[in-house]
């Protein structure tokens, strides 16, 4: 693994990664010269062609814990992107905010133009795009700095942002999983627990709702409960939401949710959700099987935003293929949980065979 630094006019930072960090091909730590914010950028993978991942702004406590989560989310955007059938290798960056701080509209600015800086100083390797934290509109702003962005605004001739797509994957694969547990697609009459409301959260709850399922939601913020209300879905404390009673659990927020302590505790049959990273450790995999919870592999689930970032910015995209190539996200999902079945190995394991087959074709 090398790190590269960015160009001589930002102060540097250099860090010693872990012994145990996943094999990157390239690691950028930077201090941004117009924000004093640290620019973390990792390419795990450009096995089958330039990574794409989108840029995530959050708060860390120190900034080897947005180290940390680039490395974890940069590997999962290799495994999400071969699993999906694309061409693209997988990266991500995180711009690290201190604990406590809150971006003006000009620090925000200034930490995407150093964004931008340190993705064009990788010289094409790494395509960035918005993720927690970002928008069309600042990837707009990013732009200003590389031409290495995609899912900008549709009036400056990008594609927008992929939310509506990641959450149309995730509800087919929420489709595919209830037809491997209950032998039906059917949503009706089926009780889901969704945990965060955000872009991708609340649109589940709508469609699924829509679908007359019976829906208890929550969020860390309050003010979500408006949608709560207008759905007539039932509102839990998140601390308390992978403890209810359900047919699905459906986390949307952060990752590293399921957690020996949290999967002990589940009281549904099956686990499928937007959220990344969603294992606190490989052995959580092991913990649901023995369980008996059927858990949709989170890099495969929530693959509709990366397939409509890379297809839909292509020349002579055709919307209703895209929209049957996102749909069938949830084909893939029922062949992982039937190879899972059928090998006697974690559904974890069966999706990454996938993606690693994918990859070796591409050697």
């Amino acid at each position: 693994m090398s790190i590269t630094h960015a160009p001589a006019r930002a102060a540097e930072v250099s860090a010693t990664l872990p012994s145990d960090a996943p094999d990157h091909e390239r690691v950028l730590i930077t201090r941004g010269p117009r924000s004093g914010l640290t620019v973390i950028v990792a390419v795990h993978s450009t096995r089958l062609g330039q990574a794409l991942g989108g840029a995530r702004v959050w708060n860390y406590g120190h900034w080897t814990d947005g180290l940390a989560d680039a490395l974890r989310l940069s590997q999962a955007m290799t495994m999400k992107n071969a699993a999906a059938g694309l061409m693209r290798g997988g990266g991500k960056s995180v711009v690290v905010v201190p604990s406590g701080v809150v971006l003006d509209e000009v620090q925000r600015r200034d930490a995407m133009l150093d964004l931008g800086d340190a993705v064009e100083s990788l010289g094409g390797a790494y395509m960035t795009a918005e993720d927690v934290g970002t928008s069309a509109e600042l990837m707009a702003v990013v732009h200003e700095r590389t031409e290495h962005v995609c899912g900008l605004p549709p009036e400056q001739g990008g594609v927008g942002e992929p939310a509506d797509a990641t959450a149309a994957g995730v509800h087919a694969s929420i489709l595919a999983t209830l037809g491997h547990v209950f032998g039906s697609k059917d949503a009706a009459g089926r009780h889901f627990v969704i945990s965060g409301l955000g872009q991708v959260g609340g649109r589940l709850a709508r469609s699924l709702a829509a679908a007359g399922a019976r829906l208890t939601v929550t969020d860390v913020a309050e003010s979500k409960r408006a949608l709560a209300d207008e759905l007539g879905a039932a509102w839990v404390d998140p601390a308390e939401a992978h403890r209810v009673e359900a047919d699905v659990f459906v986390p949307c927020g952060l990752g590293g949710v399921l957690t020996p302590e949290v999967v002990g505790e589940l009281r549904v049959a099956a686990v499928v959700g937007a959220a990344n990273n969603q294992l606190a450790s490989r052995d959580v995999a092991e913990l649901l099987r023995d369980r008996g919870i059927v858990w949709a592999p989170d890099f495969v689930v929530n693959a509709g935003g990366v397939i409509y970032l890379d297809v839909a910015g292509q020349p002579g995209a055709d919307q209703a293929a895209l929209d049957a190539r996102i749909a069938g996200i949830g084909d893939v999902v029922a062949d992982v949980l039937q190879d899972a079945v059928s090998t006697g190995s974690t559904t974890l394991d069966a999706a990454e065979r996938l993606a690693r087959a994918r990859l070796d074709a591409g050697r």
